[in-house]
């Protein structure tokens, strides 16, 4: 068993074994300092100095608008490579149905890729090869962003000749 501790007089009149607490501000010698047994003295900061807010409100004066750019170009620069993979996918599905459906032989055809994809737009050329048995497809896809167009380009060559050759 452990031993137990004595209880006081006072808790035996229905008073606290514990001494009574006093508030903090009743042992105030000066003003800001709380004297303590041994005649220390302490602060009583409870808050921030003027000083130390407006630092605070500068450095984030300074730092917050850097931080929104770095944020804003970043969200610009995610839009733009969504676009260009968007078009990249896009050129390449065009491609294919070109070639499988034969019509790539047209010189040059264009369109758009319907009510799914309203921004794009695309164009196919074809052209001579050094081998004549050769012929080049470049299928480009462009859209608008910002008010600013841009454009890729997917190319690939096509055999053209006889089987036997």
């Amino acid at each position: 068993m452990t031993a137990r501790r004595p209880i006081r007089r006072d808790a035996e009149r229905g008073g606290s074994p514990y001494p009574p607490r006093k508030h903090p501000a009743a042992d105030v010698g000066a003003v800001g300092t709380e004297t303590h047994r041994a005649g220390q003295t302490e602060s009583l900061r409870r808050g921030f100095t003027i000083v130390e807010l407006l630092a605070t409100i500068a450095l984030v004066g300074i730092v917050l608008p850097v931080v929104v750019h770095g944020v804003v170009l970043c969200l610009d620069t995610a839009g733009f490579a969504t676009g260009q993979a968007e078009a990249a996918a896009l050129a390449q599905s065009k491609m294919a149905e070109l070639v499988a459906t034969g019509q790539w032989y047209d010189a040059e055809m264009e369109g758009d890729f319907g009510e799914d994809y309203p921004n794009y737009r695309w164009l196919a050329l074809v052209g001579d090869w050094d081998d004549s048995r050769l012929s080049q497809l470049d299928v480009v896809v462009t859209w608008r962003r910002r008010e600013q167009e841009h454009a890729a380009v997917l190319s690939t060559l096509i055999y053209t000749g006889t089987p036997d050759e």
